[in-house]
């Protein structure tokens, strides 16, 4: 919004910040130093036809003189980056010109000494730190030794005015000049300190948000780290016991002569070993790819009777040589949008769960209702259900391996697929789990492209 005072005031600024430097092109004491310039040019240009208009020549043409030297620093540090040397220039011809105007222009009786004090201001604001001992220490020297100069020898500091209205007018006139000039230097050290706080305080913020983006970044990597070493792991242990297993059996089968009966019931074992270690490379196989290129999901409309019966009943009949009873019924007419492929395999290994860790008598129900917008599968379970110290990290890889009620193993490799795939297709995963009694996973699956938010939230 537009001052109503100063209407242009940004277009002011603009132009200020062009004339006095830029930021990113000099210090702040140097664009002080040109902001000096530029106020002492107009100072001066007010300075020389008031001191002919109050009879002091002398001092207008000490003032012309000095017009020209401001300009010609200016030019030399603002056009020329020659900034320090125009300092220390500046720091010289004020102090030999506030010196001349003392003696030309009433000595104590006169307002030199403010400008004394006021171009004091000025040397500290445009001086390196490190010349503070210089300046400071010299601008008071030849004030107290002009003092002790006019109080031995009042005669070198003739009074130059006629009249005593002359004299009132050049102190009051002064005093103004040196007021708005100390106000401008402070005006503008101000808004320059509040500009550099505020770009200062940008940065910082800019730091910390890239530093917070590194330590993201650093946990993923963590996260990526724990991931490789559980696959390595899964990949030296789980899968190489297995085929050690299988070895094991096929020379045991070639090396010695068996009873028919023995040589069922290994061959019994080296079959299930052989499915459990397939079983566990698929998985393996199906997560490392879903890491390295991502999980596309190709949704369409299915009735879920007709993607899960063959599925169900495939592992009806697991459950039945466990002596489990799996039972399940769908609405014939129940529709989901999902991905075929995808919801066979989480529904195969949540069932394949429940068979593994149910034990033998026990009663597995699947069953599946609608929902606002979705669709609720549930596999129940009358198995030893999970533990609450590890129900927290159980979509995870920190989740450990476990064993089966019949000694089965698992990784939790499968949970982990049925996560992806199930977030693939927008629908999400939950569980409710009772240790000793049993659990229930929960699967919703949109009924529709469109999903609304009404959605249960992952416990």
């Amino acid at each position: 919004m537009k001052s109503k005072i100063f209407p242009n005031k940004a277009l002011l600024d603009k132009y200020w910040i062009r004339l006095a430097g830029h930021p990113s092109e000099f210090p702040l004491n140097a664009r002080i130093f040109h902001s000096a310039c530029l106020i002492s040019i107009a100072a001066i240009v007010y300075d020389i036809p008031f001191n002919f208009f109050v009879g002091l020549p002398d001092v207008a043409w000490a003032c012309i003189f000095v017009l020209i030297l401001c300009v010609g620093l200016y030019y030399n540090s603002r056009f020329l980056k020659k900034v320090n040397t125009s300092i220390f220039i500046s720091n010289i011809l004020g102090l030999g010109l506030f010196t001349f105007t003392y003696f030309v222009n009433g000595g104590i009786s006169g307002p030199t000494e403010q400008f004394f004090l006021l171009f004091l201001l000025i040397s500290v604001l445009i001086s390196p730190v490190e010349q503070y001992k210089v300046w400071v220490p010299v601008n008071i020297g030849i004030v107290v030794a002009l003092y002790l100069t006019e109080y031995f020898h009042p005669e070198l500091f003739p009074t130059p005015y006629t009249s005593r209205l002359e004299g009132f007018v050049d102190q009051t006139s002064s005093y103004i000049q040196i007021a708005l000039l100390v106000f401008v230097y402070i005006s503008f050290l101000r808004k320059s300190y509040e500009r550099e706080k505020t770009s200062a305080l940008i940065k910082t913020q800019s730091i910390t948000k890239k530093n917070l983006r590194i330590v993201k970044q650093n946990l993923e990597l963590e996260s990526l780290n724990a991931e490789k070493t559980k696959l390595m792991s899964i990949i030296a242990h789980d899968l190489r016991s297995p085929l050690s297993s299988i070895q094991g059996y096929l020379e045991l089968l070639s090396s010695y002569r068996l009873e028919e009966s023995e040589k069922i019931g290994i061959e019994k074992d080296l079959l299930f070993a052989t499915k459990d270690t397939l079983a566990l490379l698929t998985k393996l196989l199906a997560w490392s790819k879903s890491q390295l290129n991502g999980v596309t999901a190709y949704p369409e409309y299915l009735n879920v009777c007709d993607i899960l019966s063959d599925t169900l009943n495939f592992e009806k009949n697991v459950a039945a040589a466990k002596d489990i009873m799996l039972d399940y019924s769908f609405d014939p007419e129940l529709k989901i949008y999902a991905d075929k492929d995808m919801m066979q395999l989480i529904i195969r290994n949540f069932v394949g769960n429940a068979i593994k860790f149910t034990h033998k008598g026990g009663v597995i129900s699947v069953s599946a209702k609608t929902a606002p917008a979705s669709c609720i599968i549930s596999i129940k379970d009358t198995g030893i259900g999970i533990p609450k110290e590890r129900q927290q990290d159980l979509f995870s890889l920190k989740a450990e391996s476990t064993f089966g009620t019949k000694g089965e193993k698992g990784v939790g490799l499968g949970l982990l697929l049925c996560v992806e795939y199930i977030k693939a297709q927008n629908g999400e995963i939950w569980f409710e789990s009772t240790p000793g009694e049993g659990s229930c996973f929960y699967i919703s699956v949109p009924i529709n492209p469109v999903i609304l938010d009404q959605q249960p939230a992952l416990e």
